[in-house]
């Protein structure tokens, strides 16, 4: 990649981000996927191509050459959203589509790695190289490799019509969650809200010239008015809003309605399973995971809700009886439900989480955070600020070992703003992997959405969102302290998805840990540790209300399984959704809400009949940190034996495998089952 005039073609070892722009998309990506043809034309037409060496190594530079120009451009997208951008991503979707149901299905690809399997060479391959050789595979067959005619054909337009389904859903939720916002004058209506949600306000009015406060649907925004405001009509405007977001309900409604697209992609990817053999999508779903049948994960998820639900049906009762004693008259609804939850948590415990904020500065939690990797991994984190990024905002940080070698390196974007997708997430911008004597370090883009700073103070941090923080870093974690030399099974690439969370929700269990929330806190003003009266409220109040908590994951879970194991039973989502919730759900939200409309992570995202992944992994998280209550909570053998089992062997087995070898055995449900309060 040589054209100087185009940064997205230039060799890079970080993306130039300050010199990406739109225009320099669609050539880049046109030529890289010209080249990539090209070079797999050569290579099938070579019958001395086989084997390791010569085809597959190869054909994983050409992947990951295409990942290279891609990666930063769908970055950008969620990060920089802007109407050019979008127009020129959306063009390219359908290419990249095409272009990877093109390598999936083409007949002399697969029978060159067929053949591979099928050697003696494949042998004396290394357990990763193996590992990625059946991933592949195993692609193909997904992929419509086995199909012929026009059943190949039309697996290749749902494939394509599917990404840009997926994008406009998320579009649309983008669109709708800015499309709304809420300006208020008279300082009499915010009464119960914090500081810190009024500053915020206040700082995001004086941003767009209005006077007063403006209140939009991101989430500190949203959380700060249906946790806090007294005004009930307040809670439910607000909520409306946002329950309704991209729906035919509520004050947008029918602008952005994302139903069409949900009926769509649904149909499509039942159609699309039927053609692999597979009697619906769950299934075919499920050929990627570590669970092996819808049984067995729907056993999974309602032996859950039967174990909570007594628990929170009382916690749901208990709610209602407080809320009467605050005065409520009438029944207890969707929007009152954070704003009494948060009233009993602190008549409970003392323990509100703005009491917690000024204690939660966020340079403060990164050094705590880092500190704590070095203590289990032996680890060091250092700031860079000589690296070009998407925004001022955005900072850069390296990781070193124990022997002063760069691990690798991740881009933080923290704060939530305009033209910024909500929500937290990590994703891979380089993957590591071994070109003879060099090696490539991986690099993550961990992205959240917090309070920004207001004025001279620093971004002040609920528990809630410092244990999101940890939850992204140990995705990056998994994704940078890899050793695995092959881009296709290094970090999280190749991990099942139901295993994928498992370093993510591990990293939360140590945000309850004295002696990590002494490291990680400090008054933004006074300098001082979260005093141990504030702690012990704090881990008093672990488990308020965690079985409803739990009821509502489940209820998106088993919402998400059956509308792909059962499509075509009901007569619509929303039908479907009722249903579940009459089975499973504590709390029944009014008519209007259309969650599902905003369900990103199964119709925009990787999560379609895999919600329940969350539950799954929260097990193998929960049993592996019990490895660490029972050694010791920084026995440097059993961090060393997580980071060498766990986070460096990314997908280079089997993830049973990978725990086995960590745990000494399958995991148990008892630490999870412990942890969430609900232990008989």
């Amino acid at each position: 990649m040589n054209d100087t005039s185009n940064p997205l073609m230039n060799h890079y070892n970080l993306p130039p981000f300050a010199a990406i722009r739109p225009e320099h998309v669609e050539p880049a990506l046109d030529q890289v996927l010209m080249e990539n043809r090209a070079a797999i034309t050569g290579l099938v037409a070579d019958d001395a191509a086989t084997g390791w060496d010569r085809f597959v190594a190869i054909m994983e530079s050409l992947d990951e050459r295409l990942h290279r120009v891609w990666s930063p451009v769908s970055h950008l997208n969620s990060v920089m959203d802007s109407e050019a951008l979008r127009d020129v991503y959306e063009r390219c979707l359908p290419k990249i589509s095409e272009y990877a149901t093109e390598i999936a299905q083409n007949p002399k690809l697969y029978e060159r790695y067929r053949l591979l399997a099928d050697s003696d060479e494949f042998a004396q391959l290394d357990v990763a190289q193996r590992q990625l050789v059946n991933n592949v595979l195993r692609e193909f067959r997904l992929n419509g490799a086995e199909l012929e005619g026009a059943d190949k054909a039309r697996f290749a337009e749902i494939k394509k019509r599917l990404a840009l389904l997926s994008n406009q859903f998320s579009r649309n939720v983008l669109d709708a969650t800015h499309g709304w916002h809420l300006d208020i004058i008279n300082e009499a209506e915010l009464a119960g809200l914090p500081e810190s949600a009024l500053a915020l306000a206040r700082q995001t009015a004086e941003r767009a010239g209005v006077q007063g406060w403006r209140f939009t649907l991101d989430a500190p925004s949203y959380l700060g008015l249906v946790e806090y405001a007294d005004s009930r009509d307040l809670r439910e405007q607000v909520y409306t809003a946002f329950s309704t977001r991209a729906s035919d309900q509520g004050p947008n409604a029918g602008q952005w309605d994302n139903a069409p697209l949900i009926d769509e992609i649904l149909q499509l990817r039942h159609e699309m399973a039927g053609l692999l053999g597979f009697a619906n999508y769950a299934e075919l779903s499920l050929a990627r995971k570590m669970a092996d049948t819808v049984s067995e994960v729907s056993d999974f998820l309602y032996d859950l809700s039967g174990r909570s639900r007594d628990v929170a049906l009382k916690d749901r009762q208990m709610l209602e009886q407080f809320a009467r004693q605050q005065g409520l008259d009438g029944p207890l609804q969707a929007w009152d439900i954070p704003y009494y939850g948060e009233k009993l948590r602190q008549q409970q415990y003392a323990l509100s989480q703005e009491q917690l904020r000024p204690y939660f500065p966020l340079p403060k939690v990164l050094d705590g955070m880092f500190d704590l990797i070095g203590r289990l991994y032996g680890m060091r984190v250092e700031a860079r600020n000589d690296v070009e990024t998407w925004h001022d905002d955005v900072r850069f940080f390296q990781i070193y070992d124990a022997d002063n070698q760069a691990r690798g390196a991740f881009y933080l974007d923290c704060y939530a703003r305009p033209h910024k997708r909500g929500g937290a997430w990590m994703d891979d911008c380089i993957t590591r992997k071994r070109s003879g004597d060099h090696v490539q370090q991986p690099v993550a883009y961990l992205v959240c959405n917090f309070s920004p700073p207001v004025g001279s103070q620093p971004s002040l941090l609920t528990h809630d969102e410092v244990t999101t923080l940890f939850h992204e870093f140990g995705h990056g974690l998994h994704h940078m302290l890899t050793q695995v030399d092959y881009v296709s099974v290094a970090g999280i690439n190749g991990v099942e998805w139901d295993a994928v969370e498992l370093p993510s929700q591990f990293m939360e269990n140590w945000c309850w840990q004295r002696d990590v929330v002494d490291s990680i806190s400090g008054h933004y003003q006074a300098g001082d540790r979260l005093p141990a009266e504030l702690f012990d409220k704090l881990y008093a109040a672990r488990n308020f209300q965690s079985a409803m908590q739990l009821a509502r994951q489940l209820e998106f879970s088993i919402f998400d399984l059956r509308l792909h194991a059962e499509y075509g039973q009901w007569p619509s989502p929303q039908a479907l959704l009722d249903s579940v919730r009459q089975e499973v759900a504590v709390v029944e939200p009014p008519h209007f809400n259309r969650f599902q409309n905003g369900f990103s992570h199964i119709f925009g995202g990787g999560y379609a009949a895999g919600y329940y992944s969350y539950k799954w992994a929260e097990v193998l998280s929960a049993d592996a940190f019990g490895k660490f209550e029972e050694n010791g909570l920084f026995d440097q053998a059993t961090g060393r034996a997580f980071l060498e089992e766990i986070l460096e062997r990314g997908g280079s087995q089997p993830a049973m495998e990978l725990f086995v070898a960590f745990r000494g055995r399958k995991p148990s449900i008892d630490a999870l089952l412990r942890h969430s309060g609900l232990a008989a």
